[in-house]
């Protein structure tokens, strides 16, 4: 089963980071363009060009945010319907007769209420780890400080969290379940 949980997290953190990363890089790169045309389109030269790279620094990290938020949301339909190391993580209907269908096309309305409940998961889980790292600051860098706190901190905390909560996942959502394949 670590093998299962292993791959599983890792096909989810990959897709997750490029997914954040390629939607920062194009909003970023959108509100760049647009700023550069709005202020007149002036002649590439060293000073336009570093000041377009500050403002595409500085909306990348704001947009990380953002991507960051519709990654999640995006990279736990691709969990479903497939194996990893002989198992495979299932939705389930939410009906409510005694008897569970396993859907098997899944669409992003079939995912609120697993979502929801794993985003708790995650914020819980990642709040734990926080109170660990400050902790630690406090410690051993004898103060406290939160200049090791950024969105990037903040994304490697997710993706530890996200191996976590895909062990606690089926045992606190019904309607996800692991089964052989």
């Amino acid at each position: 089963m670590a093998k299962f949980y292993f791959y599983l997290w890792l096909q989810w953190a990959l897709r997750l980071s490029v997914t954040t990363l390629l939607l920062a890089t194009l909003f970023s790169s959108f509100i760049t363009l647009y700023l550069y045309v709005k202020e007149g389109s002036k002649l590439l030269d060293a000073a336009v060009v570093e000041a377009l790279w500050k403002i595409f620094h500085f909306w990348f990290m704001v947009s990380f945010t953002l991507a960051l938020l519709l990654a999640l949301f995006g990279s736990i339909k691709y969990i479903f319907n497939r194996c990893y190391n002989g198992y495979r993580v299932e939705l389930l209907s939410c009906s409510k007769s005694t008897t569970q269908s396993v859907v098997e096309v899944i669409g992003y309305g079939n995912l609120i209420k697993v979502w929801r409940k794993w985003l708790m998961l995650l914020i819980w889980l990642v709040g734990a780890q926080m109170v660990l790292l400050l902790a630690i600051n406090i410690l051993f860098m004898q103060g406290m400080s939160f200049a090791w706190f950024s969105i990037y901190t903040l994304c490697g905390a997710i993706l530890v969290a996200g191996y976590f909560s895909f062990i606690i996942l089926s045992a606190k959502c019904k309607q996800v379940r692991i089964r052989k394949c």
